[in-house]
């Protein structure tokens, strides 16, 4: 299992962004200052209120708007869903960067999410 851990403002707003993309929950209401969505069989994507996130992790939460810790990429079935899942981010309140771009086998199309993270959609062919 993989767990994606991130800091954001509001849960119900992060988790309203991220169930418009497919992701899903078990969780009908909030509980707390955390929320687990599926992304996968293999996947969650753990929510955080920004403060609980500082308590855990020991230190402020990073500016997204001037720096980036990481990039969460995500692999899908086709290059048509990569560009349909960046335009659902946009549409959903993310932040489109931009094109896709190929790399021989590699299509790759990126977005930062309402509380500014970066993600990447991407497609390996063959």
């Amino acid at each position: 299992m993989t767990f994606i851990n991130l800091p954001v403002r509001d849960l119900t707003t992060a988790a309203e962004f991220y169930r418009s993309l497919g992701f899903t929950s078990e969780q009908a209401e909030l509980d707390g200052d955390s929320m687990a969505l599926t992304v996968s069989d293999s996947t969650r994507l753990m929510l955080h209120l920004r403060s609980a996130f500082e308590e855990y992790t020991g230190v402020a939460v990073t500016d997204t708007a001037t720096s980036r810790e990481v990039i969460v990429g995500l692999a899908v079935e086709s290059r048509e869903r990569v560009d349909e899942l960046i335009d659902q981010a946009a549409v959903a309140g993310g932040e489109a960067l931009g094109p896709g771009t190929t790399n021989g086998q590699l299509y790759m199309r990126g977005f930062r999410d309402i509380d500014g993270h970066q993600w990447s959609f991407l497609h390996v062919s063959g």
